[in-house]
């Protein structure tokens, strides 16, 4: 690459940062106010009635729990019928009703947060199943993962919190964290993303399909959509799901290469915001901060890492052509491409701006290590606080036991119990990953479908293929090595059982942990008690966020991108 392009690349990333920098305060405190406030809006009290549920009564992790799966499965319920009788709709654009374990697969997808998509959508969705399903549970999906680490903040802010008449700790009213979410966060800034993006030129319109004769003379079917309203809560939500096949690489959702650093910021701005409001509900902006550098330090040193192998164009052919650029888009260069695809992988976005298949071998290996991390540099809407958090819970624990001192995080002594939760949550993915890699070829059956229908790419990159299907779907993320097929019986099945478990086994853990926490009464710092506000324990945790997560996956990464890239 030339001085030019690498200038303009830092650029790109010194713009992502500066605008982060500025949000990170008045959009932190927002969501602070958001959760914390007293008062209900007039519309939210109508609502609630609708619904039958007291705001102002608190519930246990358990209650809580409820309310997420309740509400989680009326979605799958109904984005798989919205699906399966999509031929009767409005504005079906003519379109077959959804078969039946893609439609499964979709609706898992979408209520998980996930939008993994083994479908063309302008192909497959009417534009009722998009804006009627798959948009809505782009916000509510968002709002579920953030009301969990909210949930799990106010564990560590309790001050041994009681139930009314029950005996038992209370976490927050989870209906109620969910419509505040919704509307008080999520929808305002969608709307504002939604007119940037009109205005960059991303299309909105119902004008179905549009025939034009090419500029060889050919035919050729255009799709419109409402285009920009998915888009600005696809990223906002970090769910990532496109309304093209193409993604953020089709110029109808990502015209241009400004519209490309809106869009990486929208992704991240909530992630990196939630630290925040983490250190102002807690009382202690230094905790903020602390977990903030931990999640920037990650961050920078992957993109880096990720756009140095990607510019190096290491291979024969990257190499005669002068640069790395097959599957990516001329408008955003490399380095706009790795930008892009390393916040989308270090969040739970799944968006795609180039395709990550195409990338070199050990570049291609690293949107891959961001999810085996667990996706908390900064993480998704949520689920990336949630998760550092209770990596520094792990920290805190080892931090003990190297120095001697009292495991304490934010006046909570973390015992067996918080041990334990924490233990398990961090083995929930890795566990989902490679056990459904390897009965992907364990089991002869399988195995020969997988090989001859599913990937077209033979040998090393296939199980790379395979693996990074099953790292995207347990994790949550939706992105894909597009050479894979997904949409087999088999594929289908799994991949929507890694995304239900990968989603919900950690919430169970997550609330578990924050119903402990809310029921201790606080203990005071002494002088055995280990600072978590300080540069040593970010070091500590950015060590254990690195060797617990990414060093699970070390021998099947050998075996696949690693023994790929060093050949």
């Amino acid at each position: 690459m030339d001085a030019q392009t690498i200038l303009f690349g830092i650029l790109q990333v010194a713009t992502v940062i500066l605008i982060l920098a500025l949000l990170y305060r008045p959009l932190g405190d927002g969501i602070a106010r958001i959760y914390t406030s007293p008062k209900d809006w007039r519309v939210e009290r109508a609502l609630y009635r609708v619904i039958g549920v007291d705001p102002k009564a608190g519930q246990t992790w358990q209650a809580y729990l409820r309310g997420v799966l309740v509400f989680s499965v009326v979605g799958v319920l109904f984005v798989y019928a919205l699906q399966r009788f999509q031929a009767v709709l409005p504005a079906s654009l003519g379109l077959p009703p959804v078969p039946e374990g893609l439609a499964f697969n979709t609706a898992v997808s979408f209520v998980t947060n996930t939008n993994w998509q083994s479908y063309s959508p302008e192909l497959t969705m009417g534009y009722t199943v998009q804006f009627a399903g798959l948009a809505v549970q782009n916000f509510v999906s968002a709002a579920v993962g953030i009301a969990i680490a909210i949930a799990l903040v106010r564990g560590f802010a309790a001050r041994g919190s009681r139930g009314s008449g029950t005996g038992a700790a209370t976490i927050g009213n989870f209906w109620v964290d969910l419509v505040r979410g919704s509307f008080r966060l999520l929808l305002p800034i969608s709307v504002i993303a939604a007119i940037a993006l009109l205005a960059g030129g991303v299309v909105q319109n119902f004008a179905g399909f549009t025939d034009v004769t090419t500029l060889t003379g050919g035919a050729q079917s255009i799709p419109g959509g409402p285009v920009a309203s998915q888009e600005a809560i696809k990223l906002l939500g970090t769910n990532g799901g496109g309304f093209f096949n193409a993604n953020s690489a089709h110029p109808f959702e990502n015209p241009t290469p400004w519209t490309n650093v809106l869009e990486i910021v929208l992704l991240l701005a909530i992630p990196f915001a939630l630290p925040r409001a983490f250190g102002r509900i807690v009382g202690d902006n230094r905790q903020g901060y602390a977990i903030l550098a931990v999640m920037a330090t990650i961050f920078l040193v992957s993109i880096t890492a990720l756009s140095v192998l990607e510019a190096l164009g290491s291979g024969s052919a990257p190499q005669a052509a002068g640069g790395a650029m097959e599957g990516k888009e001329q408008r955003f260069g490399i380095l706009g491409s790795t930008l892009f695809a390393g916040a989308s992988t270090l969040t739970s976005t799944g968006a795609v701006n180039s395709m990550h298949d195409s990338f070199t071998a050990l570049g291609g290996m690293m949107p891959m290590v961001n999810m085996m991390l667990g996706e908390v540099a900064p993480g998704g809407t949520g689920s990336g606080l949630y998760g550092m958090l209770v990596l520094a819970v792990i920290a805190v624990f080892v931090g003990g036991l190297l120095v001697g001192r009292t495991p304490e995080y934010l006046g909570k002594k973390i015992g067996p119990r918080e041990i334990k939760l924490a233990s398990l949550y961090i083995l929930v993915t890795p566990m989902l990953v490679l056990a459904g890699t390897a009965l992907s070829f364990a089991i002869p059956g399988i195995r020969s479908d997988v090989e001859t229908v599913s990937i077209w790419n033979p040998g090393v990159h296939g199980l790379s293929e395979v693996l990074y299907a099953f790292t995207s779907a347990a994790n949550n993320n939706g992105s894909a090595f597009a050479g894979l097929t997904a949409n087999t019986p088999w594929l289908n099945t799994a991949l929507g059982v890694a995304m239900l478990l990968g989603r919900f086994v950690p919430i169970v853990l997550v609330l578990a942990l924050a119903g402990s926490l809310a029921a201790q009464e606080p203990v005071p710092a002494t002088a055995g008690t280990l600072p978590t506000h300080r540069p040593q324990f970010v070091g500590l945790l950015v060590g254990v966020a690195v060797i617990v997560t990414a060093l699970t996956y070390f021998p099947v990464l050998t075996l696949g991108p690693l023994a790929e890239g060093l050949v």
